[in-house]
């Protein structure tokens, strides 16, 4: 068992984070290894996942952070960063979608360190009172992805804080090339933003783009 980064291990096939919840699963497989309960995180059904099996380099969520996750749909992956972050972290997690948020409720109030917010990501005045964090992650398909991104982190990023950018070219533009529609997204992007790495998500994601951020000035 490797440890790829805090909170996040690897059997060399798998992908597993340390099971906040002991003994509750999200339909996900649970193992033990030496006592301790991990829970088996599948790249197919997470943006996220996706990008730290497709090599990661940094991953800017750790034990105790403090993240603003914009697009929380279910929670399926929210709760993986909640695993990370832990019982000191807090995970903010906003969704449009009220469907979704049913969903997304009962496995905040069970985990303890989720809070579901149920806002449009484009008006982040909606959740104003959010503290400044460590991370902003994103995976909102919508034509407006990166201005999205910006505002959220312009208002809620701590000073040497990153993002994280699912970027879902078919949502930008259905008609152009996939890599001509994320050329234009990272030169948006470098208005406000150093690049720090950029990553295909393939083959666990069609036409999606993976990006780490830091906040120019």
């Amino acid at each position: 068992m490797r440890e790829l980064f805090p909170g996040v291990l690897s059997d060399g096939r798998r992908l597993l984070t340390r099971n906040l919840v002991k003994g509750r699963s999200l339909s996900e497989q649970l193992v033990t290894v030496k006592g301790e309960e991990l829970r088996v995180w599948d790249p197919s059904r997470s943006k996220l996942g996706a990008a730290i099996a497709k090599g990661l380099r940094a991953l800017a969520i750790r034990p105790g952070g403090k993240v603003l996750y914009l697009g929380a749909a279910n929670g399926n992956t929210v709760s993986y960063v909640s695993d990370i972050v832990g019982a000191n972290g807090i995970v903010y997690a906003v969704e449009v979608s009220e469907r979704a948020f049913r969903e997304l409720a009962p496995i905040a109030e069970k985990r303890g360190n989720i809070v579901p917010i149920l806002a449009d990501a484009r008006l982040p005045e909606g959740y104003g009172w959010v503290e400044p964090v460590d991370c902003v992650f994103q995976d909102v398909a919508t034509n407006d992805q990166v201005e999205i991104l910006a505002k959220n982190c312009e208002r809620f990023l701590k000073p040497h804080g990153s993002a994280l950018l699912s970027l879902k070219t078919r949502s930008i533009d259905a008609v152009a090339h996939p890599a001509a529609v994320v050329k234009e997204a990272a030169k948006k992007l470098r208005e406000k933003f150093e690049v720090v790495e950029q990553l295909s998500l393939e083959p666990f994601e069609k036409d999606h783009a993976f990006f780490v951020l830091r906040l120019k000035g």
